[in-house]
C-alpha cells in the first residue's frame, strides 16, 4: 500500500489545485475549493519540508496554469513567469509549516499570507486567479465585509484544510493505522466552528447602510469584436460603437457611464474633437458622462483617465489610473524583456496615478475603480473612505477572446461591493456591463460582445463596513499570529515527547 500511497500523495495537490481552478469563474464550482484545499492538506501532513515545498508547487501550478490563462493573451512568458512566481509562493508557505497540533490553522493562515502577497509583488500584484473569486457565491462571502478578501481566502483555507485533517484522521482510525489524538480532532472541530461563527457574523455585519439617495443611470456597451489592441480592433471603431450605443440611452437619466479608454486620444484631450463631442453627449442627455480616455504623454508614455462632463459640458473631474497591468499597459524592466520578447504590441508605457479614485461629480462622490484596480481591495476601501457613495469600474480588462478574464472580473467587482458596502456599475466594451447591489447580487448584466444599454435605479450610500473602516492588517495579524503559535505549539510538543522518551 505504501508504494501506491506515494504517488498519490504527489499527485494530490496537483489535483487540488485544478480543483481550486474549476472553484473559479467562469466555472464557479466553488465547492471544488475545499476539496482542493483539503487535498493539499493532506499532502502536506506529516512530510519533510521538502516533499511540503514541492506539493505547494504542485498545488500552485494546477490552479494558476488555468487560473491566469488569460495572461497567456499578453505574452507566453509572462504568463509561464507568473505561474512559477505564484506557485513558488505556495510552496514557501508551505516549507513554513509547523508540524504538531496546530496545523490546519497554520496551513491556512500560511496560504492566506501568501495570498495577500500575491495580491502586492511582483509588479505591484498580479490578484487574478486567486481562491477567493470563486466563494463569491459560496456561503462564506459575506466575510468579506469583515475582513476584506483576505479574510474570504482565509475562512475558505481554514475550511479545506479542517475538513481535510478530520478526514485523513477518520480514515487512520478506521484502518487503525494510528490513533487520533483528541487534540486533533479539537482543533479542526473549533476551527470550523470560528469558520461557521465568523460566516453568520458576515450575514448580518454593516454593508453600507440605507440609501442616502438614487440616481437614474445608463452603462453603455458598444459591442462588437473583442480584442486587446489597436491592431486587433481598431481604436476608433471602439469609440464609433460607443458612439451608436450611447444613442440607446433613455433620458431622463441622472449619470452616464462608459468603458475604460474607448476614447484613444492621438492628442491631448483638451481642444481635441472627442473632447467636443463627450460634451455635446452630456449637454443634450443633461446629464453627468463618466468616460475612460487615453492621451499620449511625449513618444513613450500615456496616461490612462477617468473623466466626468456635467451637464452643462463643462469638464469637472479627473481620476488617473493607479494600478497598471504589467505586460498589458506597461513594461517592467522595459530594456531587459525586450531582448526577450517582441514589444511592438506595448509601445507605450502608462503613467501611474497617485489618487484615491474618489470623484466630485455633480451627481455626488463616486468611487472609480479603472478595469484592473477592481481585484486590488485597496483601491475600492480608498475611494469609499475618501468619501465615494458609489463604485463605478469602468474597464476594458474584458476585450478577451474567452469570457474568462470578463467573468474573473464580474467575480471582483460583486467582492468589492460586499467589502464596502457600495452598489456598483461596471462598463466594458464587449462585456460584461453589470449593475450590482451593495450585497453582491448582480442585478443587470450584458451578453458579451453586444450592442447594449443597461438603464437603472441605484442607491446612494454612506455607510461603512467594517472592512472599510479597519482594512487588512487585522486579519494578517492574526494569520501571522497563528503562523507564530504553530510553531510555539510543535516546540512545546516536541520537548512533551523528549521528557516522555
Amino acid at each position: 500500500m505504501r508504494g501506491t500511497g506515494r504517488p498519490l500523495k504527489w499527485l494530490a495537490p496537483l489535483v487540488g489545485g485544478v480543483f481550486v481552478a474549476f472553484s473559479l469563474p467562469p466555472f464557479e464550482l466553488w465547492p471544488l475549493a475545499f476539496v482542493g484545499v483539503a487535498l493539499l492538506a493532506w499532502a502536506v501532513r506529516d512530510r519533510t519540508a521538502g516533499r511540503r515545498a514541492v506539493a505547494g508547487l504542485l498545488a500552485g501550478a494546477g490552479q494558476f496554469a488555468i487560473g491566469l490563462a488569460w495572461a497567456d493573451k499578453f505574452t507566453f512568458l509572462g504568463y509561464a513567469g507568473l505561474i512559477i512566481v505564484h506557485s513558488g509562493m505556495f510552496a514557501v508557505a508551505c516549507v513554513l509549516l509547523s508540524t504538531g497540533p496546530a496545523r490546519v490553522p497554520a496551513l491556512a493562515a500560511l496560504l492566506t499570507l501568501a495570498e495577500w502577497v500575491r495580491e502586492r509583488w511582483p509588479f505591484g500584484g498580479v490578484p487574478p486567479g486567486g481562491i477567493a473569486l470563486g466563494q463569491v457565491n459560496g456561503p462564506l462571502v459575506g466575510t468579506a465585509r469583515i475582513g476584506g478578501t483576505v479574510l474570504l481566502v482565509g475562512v475558505t483555507y481554514l475550511t479545506g484544510a479542517a475538513l481535510g485533517d478530520l478526514a485523513v484522521t477518520w480514515f487512520r482510525r478506521r484502518r487503525a493505522q494510528r490513533p487520533a489524538h483528541g487534540h486533533e480532532l479539537i482543533g479542526c472541530l473549533v476551527s470550523l466552528a470560528v469558520v461557521v461563527a465568523l460566516a453568520v457574523w458576515g450575514a448580518f455585519a454593516a454593508d453600507g447602510g440605507l440609501p442616502v439617495g438614487t440616481l437614474r443611470v445608463a452603462i453603455v456597451q458598444g459591442g462588437g469584436k473583442r480584442g486587446l489592441s489597436d491592431l486587433q480592433v481598431p481604436a476608433s471603431v471602439v469609440y464609433a460603437a460607443a458612439l451608436r450605443a450611447t444613442t440607446m440611452v433613455r433620458p431622463p437619466v441622472d449619470l452616464v457611464l462608459w468603458p475604460e479608454d474607448v476614447v484613444a486620444l492621438g492628442q491631448p484631450l483638451k481642444g481635441s474633437p472627442e473632447a467636443a463631442q463627450l460634451s455635446e453627449i452630456a449637454r443634450d442627455l443633461h446629464t453627468t458622462l463618466v468616460a475612460g480616455i487615453t492621451e499620449p504623454v511625449g513618444t513613450t508614455r500615456f496616461r490612462n483617465e477617468i473623466v466626468a462632463y456635467a451637464p452643462s459640458g463643462a469638464l469637472v473631474a479627473v481620476f488617473e489610473k493607479v494600478h497598471r497591468v504589467p505586460f498589458g499597459e506597461y513594461v517592467p524592466w522595459r530594456p531587459f524583456f525586450s531582448h526577450l520578447v517582441s514589444l511592438q504590441a506595448i509601445p507605450r508605457d502608462a503613467i501611474p496615478g497617485h489618487g484615491s479614485g474618489m470623484m466630485r461629480t455633480p451627481v455626488g462622490r463616486v468611487a472609480v475603480l479603472v478595469s484592473y484596480e477592481v481585484f486590488f481591495p485597496d483601491r475600492g476601501r480608498s475611494g469609499v473612505r475618501a468619501g465615494g457613495q458609489l463604485i463605478l469600474v469602468p474597464t476594458n480588462t474584458s476585450s478577451y477572446s474567452s469570457e474568462q478574464a470578463p467573468a474573473q472580473e464580474i467575480a471582483a467587482s460583486r467582492l468589492q461591493a460586499i467589502e464596502e458596502g457600495r452598489d456598483l456599475l461596471q462598463a466594458a466594451p464587449t462585456g460584461y456591463s453589470a449593475v450590482i447591489d451593495n450585497d453582491g447580487d448582480v442585478l443587470e448584466q450584458t451578453p458579451l460582445s453586444a450592442p447594449a444599454v443597461l438603464h437603472a435605479n441605484v442607491p446612494l450610500r454612506d455607510g461603512v463596513t467594517l472592512y472599510t473602516r479597519f482594512g487588512d492588517m487585522p486579519t494578517v495579524s492574526l494569520a501571522l499570529l497563528a503562523v507564530l503559535a504553530g510553531w510555539v505549539v510543535a516546540l512545546m510538543a516536541r520537548r512533551r515527547e523528549r521528557r516522555q522518551g
